[in-house]
C-alpha cells in the first residue's frame, strides 16, 4: 500500500493509535476506514474496543478531551505499546493537543514512509506494505 498524499484524520483513534500504520489496516484485503468510521471491515477486536465505547459514550471524540486522561485503561494500552513498539498512545494524544491533528499526521506521514518505494511501514512488526523490507529506524 503506498504512503496516501494525506493521512485522513479518521484513522486516528480516540486512544492515540495511527490506524494507517496498523498492521490489520495495512495487510486486510479491504482495510477499515478508520476507528472514527462504520464498522465496515473492522476487525472483531476493534469493534469491540472498550476505549472507543467509553469516548461514545461521553460524547468524545478523543480520550485526551476526558477530564481523567490518561485513564488505567489507556495507561495499560499505552504501557503495552511503549514495550512491544516503542510508540506511546498518550505521547500521540498530548502531541494531538499541542500542535494539532494535521501537523501530527504530518510527522507520522513521515516517520512511516517506506525510503525505498514510498509503502507504509507497519507500527506493529516494521515492514512495509509495499515492498516488505523492514525498518528499525521508525522508532522513536
Amino acid at each position: 500500500m503506498d504512503m496516501p498524499y494525506k493521512i485522513n484524520h479518521k484513522l486516528f483513534a480516540p486512544c492515540g493509535m495511527n490506524c494507517m500504520v496498523c498492521y490489520v489496516h495495512l495487510k486486510a484485503k479491504k482495510p477499515c476506514d478508520g476507528c472514527l468510521c462504520a464498522d465496515t471491515h473492522k476487525t472483531e477486536r476493534c469493534k469491540a474496543c472498550q476505549i472507543k465505547a467509553c469516548a461514545d459514550e461521553k460524547g468524545l471524540t478523543y480520550c485526551y478531551e476526558c477530564d481523567a486522561f490518561p485513564c488505567l485503561r489507556i495507561k495499560n494500552l499505552d504501557k503495552i505499546y511503549r514495550k512491544r513498539y516503542q510508540v506511546s498512545l498518550i505521547e500521540n494524544s498530548k502531541a494531538v493537543f499541542d500542535k494539532g491533528l494535521e501537523t501530527f499526521l504530518l510527522h507520522e506521514k513521515k516517520r512511516w514512509t517506506c525510503a525505498d518505494c514510498n509503502g507504509v511501514i507497519s507500527l506493529h512488526d516494521k515492514q512495509c506494505s509495499k515492498c516488505g523490507k523492514t525498518d528499525d529506524s521508525t522508532s522513536g
